[in-house]
């Protein structure tokens, strides 16, 4: 099975060196002194007090590798746009694109009953993304480990190891059920589920508050979590995109406070918007936070809560250098 993991950084990382160690053929695309390090050392993983190194195939040319049968793509949403076309050479008439991104993904309303088709632009802008990456190829994947580059070519496992995969039609397909085994033969949980949809909601639920937040005020999870004033806000948007996540079919599995409790159970963790400003990186709000606007209004669901803290966090990532719109 030929597996390219495009976007190898964190996550990518720890897929790609558990799956080639279980014996796939795994290819990743990356670029600068990361890519230099794996060519040189091979890629790396520290994971359980032990580090485990695999001898991939690195390039940064998409061209070199040719079709695949998975593409995992790895990369946070916004940087999907701007190189979408470059992963033509790795797509073949039966390539499965797994999209391990956060938030709404460019895919969303392909496969969704009962709603028509129709581009998310926050995430594929005049349709460029599900131009290059038909959305029939797309298989759902929610992501739920946490890892980290600690230097150029060595990826360090914090905590989790699954990863839930779902078509968007809901179907149970034999692509997904190839890959899930792969995934469980690497050590992973991976779990295919009929209404991936659902999860990533939950998993979206609590990012479209807590990252925005935590981005404006500097506060860790557990501070947005248990202290009133923040809560408060914190649960209002999160009502707000249950609100339109319903319209739109989804089923939540949890109340709100309970997940808002989870939250809290992290503890003084900084989500990764408020990383990302802090070390002057682009910043994810259009699929955590804008998608829920804009598919709030193709429901009809009004959200003032989330469109005020998405101004607010819009005007901070201009002022920082950190987003562009």
């Amino acid at each position: 099975m030929k597996i390219c993991i495009f976007g190898a950084g964190a996550i990518g990382g720890y897929l790609a060196v558990r799956l080639a160690n279980a014996g796939q053929d795994v290819s990743v695309v990356a670029r600068g002194p990361h890519l230099a390090a794996m060519k040189e050392k091979g890629l790396r993983l520290l994971i359980g007090g032990q580090e485990e190194v695999a001898h991939v195939t690195a390039t940064d040319d998409p061209a070199e590798l040719g079709p695949q049968d998975y593409l995992v793509i790895t990369l946070k949403a916004h940087s999907v746009p701007p190189i979408a076309d470059r992963l033509a050479p790795l797509i073949g008439p039966d390539t499965c694109i797994v999209t391990g991104m956060n938030g709404v993904p460019y895919w969303y309303f392909h496969g969704l009953g009962g709603q028509d088709w129709r581009v998310v632009e926050s995430v594929d802008p005049g349709g460029a993304v599900s131009r290059a990456l038909p959305p029939e190829k797309a298989l759902g994947c929610v992501v739920y480990p946490a890892c980290e580059v600690e230097e150029p070519g060595l990826i360090r496992h914090i905590s989790g190891d699954r990863f839930t995969l779902g078509e968007p039609d809901g179907t149970k397909s034999e692509r997904a059920g190839k890959l899930s085994e792969a995934l469980r033969t690497a050590g992973f949980k991976a779990p295919v589920r009929p209404r991936i949809r659902d999860e990533i909601w939950v998993k979206l639920w609590g990012n479209l508050a807590f990252n925005p937040l935590s981005a404006l005020t500097g506060e860790t999870l557990d501070v947005l979590a248990t202290r009133p004033d923040l809560r408060t806000i914190a649960r209002a948007m999160m009502d707000e995109g249950q609100r339109v996540a319903e319209a739109l079919g989804v089923r939540f599995a949890i109340d709100v406070d309970k997940r808002i409790e989870g939250a809290a159970d992290v503890g003084a963790h900084k989500t990764s918007m408020l990383q990302d400003l802090e070390l002057g990186r682009p910043m994810e709000i259009d699929a955590l936070v804008t998608a829920v606007t804009e598919l709030g209004q193709a429901v009809g669901v009004e959200t003032p809560t989330i469109d005020t803290i998405l101004a607010l966090v819009q005007a901070r990532g201009r002022t920082a250098g950190c987003y562009s719109g």
